[in-house]
């Protein structure tokens, strides 16, 4: 009976663990899917920048509004673009720097999928040698009982 005590605590708090891991491994797949998510709009931001760039003044032109809608416009002026910064502030900037802007951003997001990549992985990893221990303590708890 007293080997069974280590045993079942282990078994317990390897299950508690278990959990807390399965938790943290979804927190970080969302996180991944969101930052995917905002690296594609920033890929999309300057693709859109870099077609502007080619084009001249009153071109007419088709911006996507969303749903497979589109509007068609005039561009006014190829080297102004209106940037966000966030919290509902933007500001105009010239088309030079609304790329470099953009293309800091997507730095910043790629760090950012690096670094959860990572965490991620790590825990990945922790379920799965926390898996294998807990099978053995089940199956060593099921012949115990034999």
């Amino acid at each position: 009976m007293t080997q069974r005590a280590p045993a079942e605590e282990e078994l317990r708090r390897l299950s508690v663990e278990m959990r807390y891991l399965e938790q943290t491994a979804e927190v970080l797949q969302q996180r991944i899917n969101m930052v995917n998510t905002a690296i594609a709009d920033l890929t999309y931001a300057n693709a859109t920048l870099d077609g502007i760039e080619k084009e001249k003044e009153n071109t007419e032109m088709l911006v996507p509004i969303g749903g497979s809608s589109y509007v068609k416009v005039k561009l006014a002026d190829p080297n102004k673009v209106i940037v966000g910064l966030g919290a509902g502030v933007s500001i105009e900037k010239t088309l030079a720097e609304a790329k470099a802007t953009l293309k800091e951003r997507l730095d910043e997001l790629e760090k950012t999928m690096t670094s959860a990549q990572q965490q991620f992985s790590q825990v990945a990893e922790r379920i799965n040698s926390g898996r294998g221990r807990l099978e053995s303590l089940l199956s060593d708890a099921r012949q115990a009982k034999r």
